[in-house]
């Protein structure tokens, strides 16, 4: 998880994607999205694969939850807005991803419930362009029923062509200009979505 240095009173953006094992492409992409969004001022929280592979199946009858699952929940509870970032497995979205969307459910009774009025930018990665179309389809489906606002502009990136590295780079300007545009569109649409009643609340932990 990273954070960036902001004051406390800064709105957060909470980002979600990746995969299990190494930093993968769709965690790279989120990060420049995040990074973005810290520029426009906002205070940023990352759930990549390695914090996601530690959640549990989701269970809606379990009596408790884990602390990852807490710590998860609560951070989207303080966000202003969101970033939502998966690679395409098969047409659609991740089972970690899909799996901590679905813990999201435990925010139902919430005077703020699920992603209501939060912008939400969606990133999709997948080897070859078909699954990046159907992935980012299925993700505005499911912010869609979890009340969220999917932002205008989705970035979606073919892996066979456009590479990564370990500093944060990508080979592709244009992919740049697009994961940048993400991270902008979601920061600049949380004071029009009326989305700043987390503002400040918790989430700032590396």
């Amino acid at each position: 998880m990273a954070k960036n240095e902001e004051t406390a009173s800064a709105p957060l953006v909470v980002g979600i994607g990746g995969t299990i094992g190494a930093v993968s492409s769709t965690e790279r992409a989120l990060r420049i999205a995040l990074d973005a969004a810290g520029r426009e001022g906002y205070r940023t929280r990352m759930f990549g694969g390695d914090a996601m592979v530690r959640l549990p199946l989701y269970n809606p009858r379990a009596t408790g939850r884990t602390p990852e699952e807490r710590e998860f929940v609560d951070a989207v509870r303080a966000a202003s807005a969101v970033i939502i970032a998966s690679p395409g497995y098969h047409g659609s979205i991740s089972g970690v991803v899909k799996n901590a969307l679905d813990l999201l459910e435990e925010t139902a009774r919430d005077a703020r419930p699920y992603l209501a009025d939060m912008p939400v930018g969606l990133i999709a990665t997948a080897y070859g362009w078909q699954a990046t179309g159907s992935t980012i389809a299925a993700l505005r489906s499911i912010v869609h029923a979890l009340r969220g606002w999917p932002t205008p502009f989705a970035a979606t990136i073919n892996t066979q062509v456009t590479k990564f590295d370990d500093q944060g780079g990508v080979t592709d300007p244009a992919v740049l200009d697009q994961l940048n545009l993400v991270g902008r569109q979601v920061a600049r649409f949380v004071p029009l979505a009326g989305a700043g009643a987390g503002a400040g609340a918790g989430g700032d932990s590396a």
